[in-house]
């Protein structure tokens, strides 16, 4: 598959103030999840891909356009849309998302005739006559994404887009995003603080903190992988039982209460847990199996950065 993003040394700064330092990484999937904890330059990197914020060093290219020089035909061919509602209130649904699709470089009776297609695809049909400032939290949502998808974008990035929503509408949107994704007409860059939203429908994520990347997997490649992550409750674990487990290969985290988890390495078996745990008078009072989430990825690089 094409690269889709190029980050080359591309850092952004405010006044003094380093946001974005030195990213550098090649994105080429099909949906791509931006991950990181509040301030760690998600938006910030949004923005600047989009030309909003011009970079201190370095560039990023997106489907090989250069975001210094050629930020109009970025454009053109991306689609947007905002965590924040930047909605004209008393304008109704169909006119404003008409005049999205003519910024964007559509002529007038073909925006207008997108726009419609993009309401009822959204599922805003029988509502696009009404004004977007009486739309519900929800409805504001799909407009915003009427509004990112109406002049048929390569590259739609999609910031936050299942905020607020209750469990029904979260699932739709989740499904409207699969979707385009499977129909292989639109690459996706899904921003999110729910792991769940990027686990369910992305397959390359990126996570940033404090400014830098810090992790950066195939999801695809991660499920294959497979790996055994094992959780334990003991009594009588201390850091020198972790040790021990990590002299046999395993990757080990001791939490509170005689918690730990771990992933085991190839080749070791859980009597070999049981072995360790009885030369040292430990009771394992259970142990259980389970994938090895997106969340436990994010945690561990964010974790492993701080430190």
């Amino acid at each position: 598959m094409s690269t889709l993003i190029q980050l080359d040394n591309l850092s952004v700064r405010f006044g003094k103030r380093t946001i974005l330092n030195n990213l550098s990484c090649s994105l080429s999937g099909q949906a791509i999840g931006l991950l990181g904890p509040n301030g760690a330059g998600k938006s910030t990197l949004i923005n600047t891909l989009l030309g909003f914020h011009e970079p201190a060093t370095g560039t990023a290219r997106i489907f090989d356009f250069d975001i210094r020089t050629q930020t109009k035909a970025i454009r053109t061919v991306v689609g947007y849309m905002p965590e924040n509602d930047s909605f004209i209130g008393n304008m109704t649904a169909v006119a404003f998302v008409r005049l999205m699709a003519e910024l964007s470089g559509l002529p007038s009776e073909a925006a207008l005739e997108r726009a419609h297609e993009a309401l009822f695809y959204v599922g805003l049909g029988e509502a696009r006559y009404r004004k977007v400032g009486t739309y519900s939290l929800g409805m504001k949502q799909l407009a915003k994404l009427a509004q990112a998808i109406v002049h048929g974008p390569k590259l739609l990035i999609l910031d936050e887009p299942t905020n607020g929503l209750d469990p029904p509408a979260r699932q739709r949107m989740i499904r409207m995003i699969k979707e385009m994704k499977d129909s292989g007409q639109v690459r996706i860059v899904l921003c999110s603080h729910l792991l769940r939203d990027v686990e369910e429908t992305c397959d390359e994520v990126l996570i940033l903190n404090q400014g830098r990347i810090v992790h950066y997997s195939n999801l695809d490649e991660e499920r294959r992988a497979n790996r055994r992550f094992v959780e334990l409750e003991t009594v009588g674990a201390n850091e020198n039982f972790a040790e021990a487990l990590e002299s046999l290969g395993c990757e080990c985290a001791v939490g509170t209460g005689g918690r730990l988890k771990m992933v085991m390495s190839d080749g070791l078996d859980i009597k070999d847990i049981y072995r360790l745990a009885a030369e040292r008078d430990i009771q394992l009072r259970r142990l259980n199996y389970r994938r090895d989430s997106l969340e436990d990825i994010f945690l561990r690089a964010v974790e492993s950065e701080v430190k």
